[in-house]
Order: structure tokens, then sequence, then C-alpha cells
């Protein structure tokens, strides 16, 4: 897979909104790309489930990518960037923010890569618009 950023998030409901675009439906869900300050803000945790080595297609990851804002990758100049393999045991937890640029590669010793990949967000979205999965967390 060559190397992208997470651009969009999921909504209930397709509502016309400034500054959201692109909107598609991905697994039943309907997903926009919302400015890029709520991506700036946003994180996801990816819980893994198998080991995740370089064989198996460990993510791939553009140190400090996500503080260059939204990018095309042909503007990130690859000599002066550089990449890491991020390798994680069974068990473990990888932090990441949408707008690091990331891929994998396939499986070359045919070995699972199971990841529960959860997506945070502490912002409210506008105009109507609702997150398609929502959990308030509170202090209790």
């Amino acid at each position: 897979m060559a190397y992208h950023q997470d651009l969009t998030i999921s909504v209930d409901t397709k509502i016309e909104v400034e500054n959201f675009e692109n909107w598609t439906i991905k697994q039943n869900q309907f997903a926009v790309q919302p400015p890029k300050e709520i991506l700036e803000d946003n994180f996801t945790v990816r819980i893994h489930i198998d080991t995740t080595t370089k064989e198996n297609g460990a993510l791939k990851v553009i140190n400090n990518s996500h503080s260059k804002g939204i990018l095309r990758i042909e503007k990130l100049n690859f000599e002066n960037e550089k990449e890491t393999i991020c390798e994680v045991e069974k068990g473990g937890i990888m932090i990441m923010k949408p707008l690091l640029f990331h891929a994998s590669k396939k499986t070359t010793n045919n070995e699972r890569r199971r990841v529960i990949h959860i997506e945070f967000s502490k912002q409210e979205l506008p105009s109507g618009l609702e997150w398609s999965e929502r959990k308030i967390l509170g202090n209790n």
C-alpha cells in the first residue's frame, strides 16, 4: 500500500456543511473529509492482536509528517524524511495521528497482523453533523 494520510471521519448522516468535503461511503457509513483542524486534533489507538514485523506488514511511517498538515505525498522530499517501521508485539499498542503518512506492505511470511483500530476525537461537529459512533467519556 502507498503512503497516505487518513483524511476522513465517519458520520451518521450526510449533511452538506461548509469545509466538509469529498463525501463517500465506507463500510456502510458516511465518511467525509473535515477541516484540517479536526484531523490535527484526533488520534488513533491501534491494539495489536498479533505481533507485526516488517515481514508481515508492520506499519511504516514518515517521522513527524503529521506536523505538515494535509499534503499530497509528492510534496514530501523523501531525501529529507526519515522512515520508521513500527514493529509491535502481540498485545502492544501504537498511538498515531491521522495526518501521519503511513503505509504497510503485504505479508511475506504468511503471519497474520490483526489490529483493532480505534479513532478518538474531543471535537464537536457543526451544523447537525454527528459522529457515527460516539461515546462521551465522563469524569465518573
